[in-house]
């Protein structure tokens, strides 16, 4: 079965990379995720990335300990380029085309973000991963990745998390929690439900581009989300204009 995307961009936490560790990476969990992605390469889907830094630095927390905000956020940024080389030599380990971009020039480890290039690259068949954030401290790497799937014209944002979705409460402390099939941005920001930040969300809203919330800790469930196959949340308004204009035809029809 083909995916139902052309391109998409998958938000990964820098947790995502650590395994049933503290903190750092764990190359076991690495190349599982290099293999989910290798398996939607092969799909034809073209895929970019952005992974965050929690599993080394957060800014946000830096900046709590009393660090300069933006000192921090650098760091963080710094921390994220560890995160996208670490993922690329898994990749190209198991033979995918990759290349890092950087918000900010290091052109002696990966290339400078030109987007152009981005997605001449995409075209290729490369997967290509944004490093260094947007670049700018008081970004999150959300706003980052609703960014570049803007500027990317990605069909979709596929955000792995620890959950298959967005639920009512944290499953794991509130056994009666529910998951959310269908969600709109305006829902999300209204309800607060923290899928990515405020910013986040009113870009993606903006640019028209689906949030689709999954499991990366389930192998091969990156795949399946991208044909439809596995339990995830989407957070689309066009849902609910859909369900709106179902409403009103039924009203119509008495």
């Amino acid at each position: 079965m083909a995916s139902n995307y052309k391109r998409v961009l998958l938000k990964l936490s820098g947790e995502a990379l650590m395994g049933g560790g503290e903190y750092g990476l764990d190359p076991v969990t690495v190349k599982r995720v290099a293999l989910d992605i290798q398996e939607a390469v092969k799909l034809g889907t073209q895929v970019c990335i952005v992974i965050g830094a929690g599993n080394i630095f957060r800014g946000v927390s830096g900046a709590s300990e009393g660090m300069d905000r933006a000192t921090a956020d650098y760091m963080g940024m710094l921390a994220t380029v560890i995160n996208c080389l670490a993922l690329q030599n898994a990749l190209e380990q198991i033979g995918v085309d990759t290349r890092v971009q950087s918000a900010i020039p290091m052109s002696s480890v990966c290339e400078p973000y030109i987007r152009r290039r981005a997605i001449r690259h995409t075209e290729k068949g490369r997967v290509v991963i944004f490093a260094a954030g947007t670049g700018n401290p008081f970004f999150t790497t959300d706003t980052a990745a609703a960014l570049r799937a803007s500027e990317m014209g990605c069909d979709a944002i596929l955000k792995g998390t620890k959950v298959d979705g967005v639920y009512t409460a944290d499953p794991e402390k509130d056994k009666t929690a529910t998951r959310f099939e269908h969600l709109t941005h305006h829902d999300v920001l209204s309800k607060d439900l923290r899928v990515m930040d405020a910013a986040a969300i009113s870009l993606a809203r903006e640019s028209h581009i689906p949030v689709i919330v999954f499991s990366i800790a389930e192998s091969g469930s990156f795949a399946r989300v991208l044909k439809g196959q596995s339990a995830f949340t989407i957070v689309d308004d066009r849902l609910g204009e859909k369900k709106q204009e179902t409403a009103t035809r039924e009203v119509q029809n008495g």
